[in-house]
């Protein structure tokens, strides 16, 4: 139901919503929900894993449509490509692989 538009990251400064700096192993990308459903569950793990990490969207929290997040990936390894799995507020779901998020910069969905 829900197709994504991936975009590079423009001349946007991506602000870092945590409480230390980030190093230089940290990825910090833009989730963006152009979709009309909300965003409540928001998974991303390295390529080549066969689990998904916690969601990074806390429970009982939704990332409304029309808004947009900063995500940071502090997991200390030196890559750049991801796995993505997004769970709506509908129901439906969404799950993309082998993503280079660094060069993306940012992800955002669409109802297109």
């Amino acid at each position: 139901m829900f197709a994504t538009t991936l975009r590079a990251a423009a001349a946007a400064a991506v602000l870092v919503c945590s409480a230390g700096a980030a190093s230089a192993d940290d990825l910090t990308f833009t989730l963006i929900n152009k979709s009309s459903a909300g965003v409540s569950e928001f998974y991303v793990s390295h390529s080549g894993t066969n689990v998904w990490e916690e969601s990074l969207i806390p429970d009982g929290k939704v990332l409304p449509s029309g808004s947009q997040i900063d995500v940071e990936i502090a997991d200390g390894r030196r890559t750049c490509e991801y796995d993505i799995r997004s769970v709506f507020d509908d129901g439906t779901d969404h799950e993309e692989y082998g993503l280079d998020l660094c060069e993306l910069g940012s992800y955002t969905y669409t109802d297109e």
